[in-house]
Protein backbone atom coordinates (compact mmCIF):
# COMPACT_ATOMS: atom_id res chain seq x y z
CA UNK A 1 0.00 0.00 0.00
CA UNK A 2 0.96 3.77 -0.46
CA UNK A 3 2.44 5.20 2.60
CA UNK A 4 0.12 8.99 2.30
CA UNK A 5 -2.22 10.83 4.85
CA UNK A 6 -1.94 11.05 8.19
CA UNK A 7 0.66 8.53 10.26
CA UNK A 8 0.70 9.63 13.89
CA UNK A 9 4.00 8.88 15.86
CA UNK A 10 2.89 7.48 19.07
CA UNK A 11 4.18 7.58 22.69
CA UNK A 12 5.33 4.88 24.65
CA UNK A 13 3.24 3.80 27.21
CA UNK A 14 4.59 3.67 30.83
CA UNK A 15 3.37 1.70 33.95
CA UNK A 16 3.68 3.37 37.21
CA UNK A 17 6.98 1.52 37.61
CA UNK A 18 8.59 2.91 34.44
CA UNK A 19 8.89 -0.49 32.57
CA UNK A 20 6.90 -0.37 29.37
CA UNK A 21 3.45 -1.08 29.57
CA UNK A 22 2.58 -3.18 26.41
CA UNK A 23 -1.49 -3.54 26.99
CA UNK A 24 -1.59 -0.23 26.84
CA UNK A 25 -0.45 0.16 23.25
CA UNK A 26 -3.79 -1.95 22.27
CA UNK A 27 -5.74 0.97 23.67
CA UNK A 28 -4.00 3.72 21.76
CA UNK A 29 -3.96 1.80 18.01
CA UNK A 30 -8.01 0.99 18.92
CA UNK A 31 -8.20 4.83 19.13
CA UNK A 32 -6.26 5.22 16.19
CA UNK A 33 -8.50 2.69 14.23
CA UNK A 34 -11.60 4.35 15.53
CA UNK A 35 -10.86 7.83 14.87
CA UNK A 36 -9.22 7.52 10.72
CA UNK A 37 -5.69 7.44 11.19
CA UNK A 38 -4.25 5.85 8.13
CA UNK A 39 -0.98 3.85 10.25
CA UNK A 40 1.15 4.81 12.91
CA UNK A 41 4.48 5.13 13.76
CA UNK A 42 5.70 3.04 16.83
CA UNK A 43 9.33 3.87 18.11
CA UNK A 44 10.20 7.15 16.35
CA UNK A 45 11.38 10.20 18.47
CA UNK A 46 7.69 10.54 20.17
CA UNK A 47 8.22 6.99 21.22
CA UNK A 48 11.42 7.75 22.97
CA UNK A 49 12.97 5.03 20.55
CA UNK A 50 16.52 6.12 22.46
CA UNK A 51 14.97 5.78 26.03
CA UNK A 52 14.31 1.97 25.33
CA UNK A 53 16.80 -1.12 25.81
CA UNK A 54 16.75 -3.17 22.79
CA UNK A 55 15.15 -6.52 24.77
CA UNK A 56 12.24 -3.85 25.45
CA UNK A 57 12.26 -2.55 21.69
CA UNK A 58 11.89 -6.50 20.52
CA UNK A 59 9.09 -6.64 23.04
CA UNK A 60 7.13 -3.83 21.42
CA UNK A 61 7.35 -5.12 17.83
CA UNK A 62 6.18 -8.73 18.75
CA UNK A 63 3.61 -7.06 20.98
CA UNK A 64 2.46 -4.48 18.24
CA UNK A 65 2.81 -6.28 15.08
CA UNK A 66 0.59 -8.84 16.14
CA UNK A 67 -2.25 -6.32 17.91
CA UNK A 68 -2.01 -4.42 14.88
CA UNK A 69 -2.04 -7.19 12.46
CA UNK A 70 -5.10 -6.16 10.38
CA UNK A 71 -6.35 -3.38 12.34
CA UNK A 72 -3.78 -0.49 11.05
CA UNK A 73 -0.49 -0.59 9.16
CA UNK A 74 2.38 0.27 11.55
CA UNK A 75 6.45 1.40 10.80
CA UNK A 76 8.92 0.47 13.45
CA UNK A 77 11.55 2.65 14.39
CA UNK A 78 14.61 0.36 14.10
CA UNK A 79 17.54 2.10 13.75
CA UNK A 80 20.15 1.65 16.64
CA UNK A 81 23.65 2.77 16.82
CA UNK A 82 25.14 0.07 15.07
CA UNK A 83 24.41 -1.90 11.84
CA UNK A 84 24.29 -5.08 12.87
CA UNK A 85 21.72 -4.45 15.61
CA UNK A 86 19.18 -2.41 13.30
CA UNK A 87 19.59 -5.51 10.93
CA UNK A 88 19.15 -7.65 13.99
CA UNK A 89 15.91 -5.21 14.92
CA UNK A 90 14.66 -5.21 11.83
CA UNK A 91 14.68 -8.86 10.67
CA UNK A 92 12.59 -9.41 14.15
CA UNK A 93 10.07 -7.16 12.88
CA UNK A 94 9.67 -9.15 9.69
CA UNK A 95 10.02 -12.35 11.35
CA UNK A 96 6.53 -10.81 13.67
CA UNK A 97 5.23 -10.47 10.55
CA UNK A 98 5.16 -6.03 10.87
CA UNK A 99 4.05 -4.02 7.81
CA UNK A 100 7.41 -2.09 7.83
CA UNK A 101 10.22 0.01 9.28
CA UNK A 102 11.05 3.08 9.69
CA UNK A 103 14.71 4.59 9.93
CA UNK A 104 16.58 7.30 10.63
CA UNK A 105 20.74 7.79 10.67
CA UNK A 106 21.90 6.55 13.84
CA UNK A 107 22.35 9.72 15.97
CA UNK A 108 25.35 11.93 16.94
CA UNK A 109 27.67 9.61 14.83
CA UNK A 110 27.53 12.07 11.74
CA UNK A 111 28.88 9.75 9.02
CA UNK A 112 29.25 11.43 5.52
CA UNK A 113 26.92 11.23 2.39
CA UNK A 114 28.15 7.93 1.14
CA UNK A 115 27.71 5.80 4.65
CA UNK A 116 24.65 6.82 5.21
CA UNK A 117 23.22 5.56 1.76
CA UNK A 118 25.48 2.16 1.98
CA UNK A 119 24.09 1.93 6.07
CA UNK A 120 20.21 2.09 4.86
CA UNK A 121 20.58 -0.11 1.89
CA UNK A 122 22.32 -2.71 3.84
CA UNK A 123 19.11 -2.38 5.94
CA UNK A 124 17.01 -3.03 2.64
CA UNK A 125 19.14 -6.06 1.37
CA UNK A 126 18.17 -7.44 4.66
CA UNK A 127 14.56 -7.72 5.02
CA UNK A 128 11.54 -7.89 2.33
CA UNK A 129 9.68 -5.10 4.30
CA UNK A 130 8.70 -1.54 3.09
CA UNK A 131 10.97 1.41 4.69
CA UNK A 132 10.67 4.82 5.26
CA UNK A 133 13.24 7.45 5.79
CA UNK A 134 13.10 9.81 8.39
CA UNK A 135 15.47 12.83 8.04
CA UNK A 136 15.85 14.55 10.92
CA UNK A 137 18.74 16.31 11.22
CA UNK A 138 18.76 18.68 13.68
CA UNK A 139 18.34 15.09 16.21
CA UNK A 140 20.77 13.36 14.34
CA UNK A 141 23.81 15.85 13.58
CA UNK A 142 23.30 15.49 9.70
CA UNK A 143 21.12 16.29 6.55
CA UNK A 144 20.72 13.45 4.72
CA UNK A 145 20.61 15.59 1.25
CA UNK A 146 18.63 15.62 -1.79
CA UNK A 147 20.76 13.58 -4.04
CA UNK A 148 21.40 10.68 -1.24
CA UNK A 149 17.62 10.60 -1.08
CA UNK A 150 16.74 10.32 -4.61
CA UNK A 151 19.18 7.37 -4.39
CA UNK A 152 17.74 5.63 -1.88
CA UNK A 153 14.10 5.93 -3.44
CA UNK A 154 15.63 3.85 -6.59
CA UNK A 155 16.10 0.83 -3.98
CA UNK A 156 12.59 -1.19 -4.13
CA UNK A 157 11.66 -1.37 -0.62
CA UNK A 158 12.40 2.43 0.07
CA UNK A 159 9.03 3.55 -0.59
CA UNK A 160 8.67 6.77 1.29
CA UNK A 161 10.79 9.43 3.21
CA UNK A 162 9.49 11.54 5.89
CA UNK A 163 11.12 15.50 6.24
CA UNK A 164 12.07 17.50 9.31
CA UNK A 165 13.96 19.91 7.87
CA UNK A 166 13.63 24.22 7.67
CA UNK A 167 14.29 24.18 3.51
CA UNK A 168 11.28 23.73 1.52
CA UNK A 169 13.59 23.54 -1.73
CA UNK A 170 15.11 19.92 -0.21
CA UNK A 171 11.54 18.69 -0.37
CA UNK A 172 11.09 20.38 -3.76
CA UNK A 173 14.09 18.63 -5.11
CA UNK A 174 13.42 15.25 -3.73
CA UNK A 175 9.26 15.29 -4.97
CA UNK A 176 10.76 16.62 -8.46
CA UNK A 177 13.13 13.91 -9.02
CA UNK A 178 11.41 10.42 -7.40
CA UNK A 179 8.89 8.53 -8.79
CA UNK A 180 5.28 8.87 -8.39
CA UNK A 181 5.52 5.39 -6.12
CA UNK A 182 7.31 7.25 -3.91
CA UNK A 183 6.14 9.18 -0.97
CA UNK A 184 6.95 12.66 0.24
CA UNK A 185 5.84 12.95 3.55
CA UNK A 186 6.50 15.97 6.44
CA UNK A 187 6.74 16.52 10.08
CA UNK A 188 3.97 18.99 11.94
CA UNK A 189 6.23 20.93 13.55
CA UNK A 190 5.34 24.72 12.88
CA UNK A 191 8.65 26.07 13.46
CA UNK A 192 9.18 24.41 10.12
CA UNK A 193 5.68 24.51 8.70
CA UNK A 194 6.18 22.30 5.88
CA UNK A 195 2.41 20.89 5.76
CA UNK A 196 1.13 23.19 3.47
CA UNK A 197 4.22 23.47 1.22
CA UNK A 198 4.70 19.48 1.05
CA UNK A 199 1.21 19.00 -0.05
CA UNK A 200 1.23 21.97 -2.48
CA UNK A 201 3.98 20.27 -3.95
CA UNK A 202 2.18 17.27 -4.77
CA UNK A 203 3.36 15.16 -1.27
CA UNK A 204 1.67 11.98 0.29
CA UNK A 205 1.00 13.27 3.89
CA UNK A 206 2.30 13.79 7.73
CA UNK A 207 4.03 11.58 9.99
CA UNK A 208 3.02 13.58 13.10
CA UNK A 209 3.16 14.20 17.11
CA UNK A 210 -0.51 16.16 16.90
CA UNK A 211 -2.65 13.19 15.59
CA UNK A 212 -1.62 11.65 19.00
CA UNK A 213 -4.56 13.59 20.51
CA UNK A 214 -6.68 15.31 17.38
CA UNK A 215 -6.25 12.47 15.14
CA UNK A 216 -9.66 12.93 12.97
CA UNK A 217 -8.27 16.38 12.34
CA UNK A 218 -4.58 15.37 11.02
CA UNK A 219 -6.72 12.60 8.64
CA UNK A 220 -8.17 15.72 7.06
CA UNK A 221 -5.19 17.68 7.52
CA UNK A 222 -2.88 15.20 5.85
CA UNK A 223 -4.75 13.98 2.64
CA UNK A 224 -2.84 14.89 -0.38
CA UNK A 225 -4.48 17.35 -2.65
CA UNK A 226 -6.20 16.69 -6.02
CA UNK A 227 -7.95 19.97 -6.20
CA UNK A 228 -7.96 23.93 -5.29
CA UNK A 229 -11.02 23.06 -2.44
CA UNK A 230 -8.40 20.70 -0.80
CA UNK A 231 -5.85 23.49 -0.54
CA UNK A 232 -8.25 25.92 0.54
CA UNK A 233 -9.84 23.50 3.09
CA UNK A 234 -6.32 22.59 4.20
CA UNK A 235 -5.19 26.30 4.78
CA UNK A 236 -8.23 26.84 6.61
CA UNK A 237 -7.64 23.80 8.98
CA UNK A 238 -4.10 24.33 9.46
CA UNK A 239 -4.24 27.46 11.15
CA UNK A 240 -7.45 26.74 13.18
CA UNK A 241 -4.73 24.12 14.44
CA UNK A 242 -2.05 26.05 14.78
CA UNK A 243 -2.00 26.92 18.60
CA UNK A 244 -2.45 22.82 19.13
CA UNK A 245 1.16 22.48 17.30
CA UNK A 246 2.47 24.86 18.65
CA UNK A 247 1.27 23.94 22.18
CA UNK A 248 3.39 20.02 21.35
CA UNK A 249 6.68 21.91 20.42
CA UNK A 250 6.72 24.26 23.59
CA UNK A 251 8.95 22.11 25.26
CA UNK A 252 11.16 18.77 23.56
CA UNK A 253 8.97 16.26 22.02
CA UNK A 254 7.33 13.97 23.37
CA UNK A 255 7.13 16.05 26.75
CA UNK A 256 3.96 18.02 26.09
CA UNK A 257 2.03 15.62 23.79
CA UNK A 258 2.36 12.72 26.36
CA UNK A 259 1.05 14.78 28.84
CA UNK A 260 -1.64 15.68 26.82
CA UNK A 261 -2.23 12.15 25.95
CA UNK A 262 -2.39 11.50 29.82
CA UNK A 263 -5.12 14.40 29.83
CA UNK A 264 -7.33 12.28 27.73
CA UNK A 265 -7.35 9.86 30.04
CA UNK A 266 -4.71 7.34 28.36
CA UNK A 267 -2.75 6.05 31.23
CA UNK A 268 0.89 5.84 28.92
CA UNK A 269 3.30 7.61 32.18
CA UNK A 270 5.76 10.33 32.27
CA UNK A 271 8.94 10.29 29.88
CA UNK A 272 12.19 8.56 31.11
CA UNK A 273 14.77 10.95 32.34
CA UNK A 274 16.55 13.06 31.31
CA UNK A 275 12.97 13.98 29.67
CA UNK A 276 11.06 15.92 32.38
CA UNK A 277 7.70 15.87 32.88
CA UNK A 278 5.22 18.60 31.92
CA UNK A 279 4.78 20.99 34.80
CA UNK A 280 2.89 24.03 36.15
CA UNK A 281 1.85 27.08 34.00
CA UNK A 282 2.83 25.28 30.72
CA UNK A 283 0.71 22.17 31.92
CA UNK A 284 -2.00 23.99 32.41
CA UNK A 285 -1.56 26.32 29.52
CA UNK A 286 -2.45 23.04 27.46
CA UNK A 287 -5.30 21.73 29.55
CA UNK A 288 -7.07 24.75 29.24
CA UNK A 289 -5.81 24.83 25.79
CA UNK A 290 -7.42 21.68 24.49
CA UNK A 291 -10.85 22.41 26.85
CA UNK A 292 -11.39 25.53 25.28
CA UNK A 293 -10.94 24.03 21.66
CA UNK A 294 -13.69 21.65 22.33
CA UNK A 295 -10.63 18.21 22.06
CA UNK A 296 -10.82 17.37 25.70
CA UNK A 297 -14.37 16.59 25.65
CA UNK A 298 -14.21 15.26 21.93
CA UNK A 299 -11.33 12.63 22.83
CA UNK A 300 -11.29 11.80 26.43
CA UNK A 301 -11.76 8.14 26.88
Amino acid sequence: MRIEGSWPAIVTPYGDNGTVNLSTFNQLIDFHVKHGSSGLLVMGSTGESTQLSLPERRDIISHVADYSRGKIPVLFGCTCSTLSDTISLSTHAEEAGSFGLVLIVPPYIKPPQEAIFDFFKQVANNVNLPIAIYNNPTRVGVNISPETMVNLSKIDNIVADKEAVSDVSQLQEIQNNTSDDFSLLCCDYPGYSLILPTLALGGAGTANVAGNIIPEEMAQLSQPWNNQDDATRARELYFELLPILKSLYSVSNPVPVKAAVNLLGFNVGNPRLPLPTLSGAKLTELTNLLKDTGYLDKYSQ
